[in-house]
């Protein structure tokens, strides 16, 4: 074989050679499991217990509720909601459930005192540098939510609960009705009872009124004696306990026998006794009779049913420009239970409940917010502007009064069905208010 074959198949045995050591193609590498999804928010459920029955206070509350649950993915609103009367009745024993709701509206006073004697609260102290609510409340709002740990004193200690809303109890009024009998707003008591009178000789019912549910008594007697009263010293003695005061004075026996005097007038709608708290604003909000006495908390409900033909105003003090007192501070405190598996988490939601978001709600829906408020927006001339400049102006003198029932566990009972019977010519001033005295002496 010549030199130039041998060349050419030692060049086929080396292409051969190379070709079987090359590396074959491989296929892409293919991942062993599926691709993680990212991970879920962890699925809690907050259940909250509140007693904004109305369809104006629900509309914010499910409006808040629902805003909370889109910023806290994984989270779920359970709302219960009661009226003010179950949820005295049934609180307490729900915060003492292990599985009970982890935010509960408690009313402040005797109902607060018992759950806190019982170690159901949680003391909310703690999360004040983080939400400083103590730069959004003032000292006294705040008190009203206060006990010391143990329960014993009223208005002072550790933090227990965030009102959402502001209240201020006066003289709502319908302004057509005012301007058929020629009335204009009163600058004194007597100038009030003018008005009274007046109304009733026009055939009209002067006060609407119902006290079947028994606590708006409580607040006609009570707006009457604050007027009676000097300053609110012995409101504060006698709601936080101090200074060893008695029930048992000359303004609360006045009082009494102001509310007889009235009822004896006729000024009070006929068989006021018989009709529901709610019945009797619906009457009142559908064009039957001249005034009302009750809270700020009505303003958006009656606007939403009768419209803006109402006003509103303090009840007047004795002299024209006198002390300025009126019942009046904050609603119900969302509070939180001592035994809750989600405290952070429920601290949020009460931050979120007192926020200047829930604050623009409260408003747009014509109630007053617990929160400040920027008066440039609130409308004069509307019931809405009447409330928040009378909120404003007992405010500014430190002339918010109490919820006298507040002073002690059974005072709501007693103080309720007392004036009931006052209220029926069942006992007399004095006997109503030494009965008081008794209970409170315990």
């Amino acid at each position: 074989m010549n030199t130039q074959i041998w060349k050419i198949f030692g060049l086929l045995v080396t292409a051969l050679l190379l070709a079987t050591c090359a590396p074959t193609a491989q296929p892409t590498a293919q991942p062993t499991t599926a691709p993680t999804e990212p991970p879920k928010a962890e699925a809690v459920t907050l259940t909250v217990w509140d007693q904004f029955q109305r369809d104006t206070e629900k509309a914010v509350i499910d409006t808040l509720n629902a805003e909370f649950e889109a910023a806290h993915p994984g989270v779920t609103i359970a709302r219960v909601v009661k009226s003010f009367d179950d949820l005295k009745v049934t609180i307490k024993l729900a915060l003492s459930d292990p599985n009970g709701p982890d935010v509960g509206q408690v009313n402040q006073g005797a109902d607060m005192r018992a759950v806190v004697q019982g170690n159901l609260l949680l003391d909310l102290t703690p999360y004040l540098p983080k939400y400083q609510w103590d730069k959004r409340f003032s000292a006294g709002i705040l008190a009203r939510n206060s006990f010391t740990a143990d329960g014993s004193q009223f208005g002072t200690g550790n933090l227990y609960g965030v009102s959402p809303t502001a209240e201020v109890v006066g003289v709502y009024y319908n302004k057509e009705k005012f301007q058929q009998l020629g009335l204009s707003v009163p600058k004194t008591f007597a100038e009030f009872e003018a008005l009274l009178a007046k109304a009733k000789e026009a055939g009209e019912t002067p006060i609407v009124f119902g006290n079947l549910d028994q606590w708006p008594g409580i607040h006609i007697f009570s707006a009457i004696q604050h007027i009676l009263l000097p300053d609110r010293t012995w409101l504060d003695n006698f709601v936080y306990g101090q200074g060893n005061v008695s029930f048992d004075i000359p303004e609360n026996v006045q009082a009494a026998a102001k509310v007889q005097e009235w009822v004896k007038a006729g000024y009070f709608t006929d068989g006021f006794a018989g009709i529901g708290y709610d019945d009797s604003w619906k009457l009142f909000a559908g064009g039957q009779g001249v005034m009302m006495i009750t809270g700020s908390w009505l303003s958006g409900d009656i606007v939403s049913t009768g419209g803006e033909k109402f006003g509103f105003f303090l009840l007047p003090p004795l002299e024209e420009g006198g002390k300025v007192l009126a019942i009046g501070g904050v609603g119900l405190p969302f509070c939180i239970r001592a035994g809750t598996k989600n405290a952070d988490l429920a601290a949020e939601y009460l931050d979120w409940m007192v926020s200047s978001r829930a604050g623009e709600l409260w408003l747009e829906k014509g109630v007053l917010p617990a929160v400040p408020v920027d008066k440039s927006k609130v409308p004069t001339g509307t019931l809405l502007g009447d409330i928040v400049t009378a909120y404003g102006v007992i405010n500014e003198a430190d002339g918010v009064g109490h919820y006298i029932d507040w002073a002690g566990p059974t005072m709501y009972d007693v103080l309720s069905a007392s004036i009931q019977e006052l209220m029926a010519m069942q006992i007399t001033p004095e006997g109503f208010v030494a009965k008081v005295q008794a209970e409170y002496a315990k």
